[in-house]
C-alpha cells in the first residue's frame, strides 16, 4: 500500500508487478450516471469523438488503479432489473445463478434468456484529462472514467506485449506511462474504440510536485465495493422475483429469508422452469458494454 508520494515513486516497479499479476487473473477468470466525478467523452451526430486522458496510479492508500463492477441491466414481465451485482463482491448473487440454470438446461430458448440477462463488466479508473476537445474546461482535471473490457484490453497489451521487440509499459505510470488517445467511432450504432491507442512514453508533467498534486487530487476506488452500493442477496431475489413475473409472499423483508427455491416463471412460453442445476464455473456470460446500462437506467426512468 502506497503511504506518501515518495513511495509511489520508489515503488514503482513492484506497484508494476502487482497489477500486472491481477491483469493475468481477471484474464484467467473471465456509476452512476450525473455524478460530476465521472468524465466521459462527447460524441459528435456522426457518433465520432476524440480526447487524450491519461491513466493515474492507485490513489493514496490503495492497491491498485482500476476497480471491476459487474451489473446487471435487463426488463422482463414485471419492468426493469437495474442493479450491481453481488459477484462484485466475491458473494452470491441471484441473477448469476439463475443464469447459470438456464445455460446449463442445455436448450437454446434458456441460453437467449441467459444472455439477455448477462453480467456486465466494467471498470473504473482515476484519469487526467489531457485534451477534451468537446470540452476544454475538463482539460488539467482528475476524473473517474468507467470503461469496458475492450479499453482494458488495450491497458494489458502495453503492460504484456505480444511481440518480443516491444517493451512493456505501464500505462498508470506517471513518470514512465503513456497518454491515450481516445478515438470513437459509430459502428453499427455502437461506440466503437478499436481505433484507440496510446502515445509514446512520457512524464505527465516534469513538475514533482505538481504530479504530487494530481496524485493526491484522485478519488478513491475501494468506496465503489463498499456494501451501502449493493442490495441484500434476498431484496435482489425479491426483485427478481418481481421483475420475471413471479410473487412473493411475505410483508416483512427480514421474511425473504424463507422465500421458496429460486424458479421464477417466465411469461414467454417458450422458456419455462427448468429443475435447479449445479453451476458450471466456467459459464460466465458477461459483456463489457461501456453505455448500455446508462441506457437502460434511461429507458427505466421514462417507463
Amino acid at each position: 500500500m502506497t503511504t506518501s508520494f515518495a513511495d509511489l515513486k520508489r515503488s514503482r516497479k513492484s506497484v508494476y508487478d502487482k497489477i500486472l499479476d491481477e491483469t493475468n487473473k481477471i484474464q484467467n477468470t473471465g456509476a452512476s450516471s450525473g455524478d460530476d466525478r465521472f468524465w466521459k467523452p462527447e460524441v459528435d451526430k456522426a457518433g465520432n469523438g476524440y480526447a487524450v486522458i491519461r491513466f493515474l496510479p492507485a490513489p493514496q492508500g490503495e492497491e491498485l488503479p482500476w476497480v471491476r463492477l459487474f451489473s446487471h441491466g435487463f426488463q422482463g414481465p414485471g419492468g426493469w432489473y437495474i442493479e450491481n451485482s453481488l459477484t462484485t463482491l466475491g458473494n452470491d448473487d441471484p441473477v448469476s445463478e439463475y443464469n447459470s440454470t438456464l445455460w446449463n438446461r442445455g436448450d437454446e430458448a434458456g441460453k437467449d434468456q441467459a444472455r439477455k440477462q448477462k453480467r456486465r463488466l466494467n471498470y473504473v479508473s482515476n484519469i487526467y484529462v489531457v485534451k477534451d476537445p468537446a470540452h476544454p474546461e475538463n482539460e488539467g482535471k482528475v476524473f473517474l472514467y468507467k470503461y469496458g473490457k475492450k479499453i482494458f484490453d488495450k491497458l494489458n497489451d502495453m503492460m504484456k506485449p505480444e511481440f518480443e521487440d516491444e517493451q512493456p509499459i505501464n500505462p498508470f505510470d506517471l513518470w514512465e506511462g503513456a497518454n491515450f488517445k481516445m478515438k470513437i467511432r459509430n459502428v453499427e450504432g455502437y461506440r466503437n474504440y478499436d481505433k484507440s491507442e496510446f502515445d509514446s512514453v512520457s512524464v505527465l508533467d516534469e513538475n514533482d510536485d505538481q504530479l504530487e498534486k494530481i496524485w493526491k487530487s484522485q478519488y478513491s476506488l475501494k468506496e465503489f465495493l463498499d456494501a451501502k452500493h449493493y442490495k441484500s442477496y434476498n431484496e435482489l431475489k425479491a426483485k427478481l422475483y418481481r421483475v420475471l413475473g413471479e410473487t412473493v409472499e411475505t410483508s416483512r423483508a427480514d421474511e425473504l429469508e424463507e422465500v421458496a427455491p429460486f424458479t421464477p416463471k417466465f411469461t414467454d412460453s417458450d422458456v419455462k422452469p427448468s429443475v435447479e442445476s449445479t453451476p458450471t464455473p466456467s459459464v460466465s456470460i458477461d459483456t463489457d458494454d461501456d453505455d448500455d446500462l446508462e441506457y437502460f437506467q434511461k429507458l427505466a426512468s421514462n417507463a
